[in-house]
C-alpha cells in the first residue's frame, strides 16, 4: 500500500476510432473539479487480495489533488499544486516533497494533470470488458512505480482504475458517487501539518 500512496501520493495521458482514449479526453475536458468515494484493493502476482482499504477523493485541475483514506487506517495524500504531502495519522508524521515529477506516471497526473496527457503517457484504447470502456496508459518515464494503468468508463463516467506496478502487483481502484465540477473550497488543497507531527522531507 505504501509504494501506492507515495506514487498517488496519488497522474496523464494517439487517437484512434471512439473508445476509452475519447473517453478520457472528453472527460478531462469537462471535468476542472471532481469528488468522488474510492475502495481500493490490492492483489499479488497470484491474485490473491493482500490490502483493502476505502475513503474519498478530489481534484481541481491543474496540479490539486486530495485522498482520505478513512479504512482500515487513516492517511491523507494532498497535492498544493507545489507540494506533496503524506500525513499518516497513526504514525503522526508527515511527509512532504516537492510535486514536481513526483505524480508524472501516476493517476494523479491522469487526474488532476494538465491536457498535456501525451507528455507523459502513451495511450490506447483497450477496448470493452464488464460494460466498460478500456484505455491503457504507458507511462513514458521510467521513473514511475507503474508500469501501465487501466482506465474504464461507463459512458462519460470514469468508475473504475487498475494500476500494474513492475512487482506483479494490482491496484484496483474503483470510484462511486463522482461528481464533476462540485464547488471545492481552496482550503481542502491544502495541508497544515497537525501540531507535534513529525515532519520528514522538509
Amino acid at each position: 500500500m505504501k509504494h501506492f500512496l507515495m506514487a498517488c501520493a496519488l497522474a496523464l495521458p494517439m487517437l484512434a476510432h471512439a473508445g476509452g482514449v475519447d473517453r478520457l479526453k472528453a472527460f478531462i475536458a469537462g471535468a476542472r473539479t471532481a469528488e468522488a468515494d474510492f475502495t481500493q484493493t490490492v492483489a499479488d502476482r497470484s491474485g490473491r487480495v493482500t490490502q483493502e482499504a476505502s475513503g474519498t477523493m478530489a481534484f481541481a485541475r491543474p496540479g490539486k489533488f486530495r485522498w482520505d483514506y478513512r479504512a482500515p487506517y487513516e492517511q491523507v495524500i494532498v497535492g498544493d499544486g507545489e507540494k506533496l504531502w503524506l500525513y499518516d495519522v497513526d504514525l503522526e508524521q508527515v511527509s512532504v516533497k516537492p510535486l514536481g515529477e513526483v505524480v508524472a506516471g501516476t493517476p494523479a497526473a491522469l487526474l488532476a494533470g494538465d491536457d498535456a496527457i501525451e507528455k507523459y503517457f502513451t495511450l490506447r484504447d483497450a477496448g470493452q470488458g464488464g460494460g466498460l470502456e478500456w484505455l491503457e496508459a504507458t507511462p513514458k518515464t521510467r521513473d514511475t512505480t507503474f508500469e501501465r494503468i487501466r482506465m474504464g468508463f461507463k459512458g462519460d463516467v470514469l468508475v473504475q482504475m487498475e494500476l500494474f506496478d513492475f512487482f506483479g502487483q494490482r491496484t484496483t481502484l474503483k470510484l462511486s458517487n463522482l461528481a464533476r465540477n462540485p464547488a471545492i473550497a481552496p482550503s481542502r488543497f491544502r495541508f497544515v501539518p497537525p501540531k507535534g507531527a513529525d515532519i520528514i522531507g522538509e
